[in-house]
């Protein structure tokens, strides 16, 4: 072998050599990064964790609000219709109970109004005989 070859396959060791140690060094680099983002992810996630159980509690506070308001909503439309009822029950019973004594006002008005008529335009009496007047009334054309 001579002289060129041996140079050569030195070099060629050489820059092995070389790949292998920075290939050694990107896999270490690798691993280190890897516990940093293993580390932050931890540190994250102990940071996040009482945001989300506030959350949680808030979610939670909010539904009972939710149903609570429901509940009385409810007990409102209830009174409110309960108080509906009572108000129309009242309200028939006062037109009843004054609608009668209006029926029997009217009925004695009209009574007093037939009366006045009579003494204001008397019927004509049937013992009456015709007079004369009223035979001719009827002749006339």
């Amino acid at each position: 072998m001579n002289d060129s070859t041996n140079t050569w396959l030195g070099v060629i060791a050489v820059a092995t050599l070389l790949i292998a140690i920075v290939q050694i060094g990107v896999l270490v680099a690798a691993g280190l990064l890897a516990r940093r983002v293993a580390k932050l992810a931890e540190t994250l996630e102990q940071q996040i964790k009482p945001v989300f159980q506030h959350l949680d509690t808030i979610g939670r506070e909010a539904s009972r609000a939710a149903a609570l308001a429901t509940v009385q909503v409810e007990r409102a439309d209830r009174l409110f219709a309960d108080v509906t009822g009572r108000v129309e029950q009242g309200l028939d019973q006062v037109q009843s109970a004054m609608s009668i004594p209006a029926r029997e006002g009217i009925a004695i008005l009209s009574a007093f109004r037939a009366a006045f008529s009579v003494f204001r335009n008397p019927p004509p009496d049937p013992r009456r005989g015709r007079t004369r007047g009223d035979d001719e009334d009827a002749l006339f054309i």
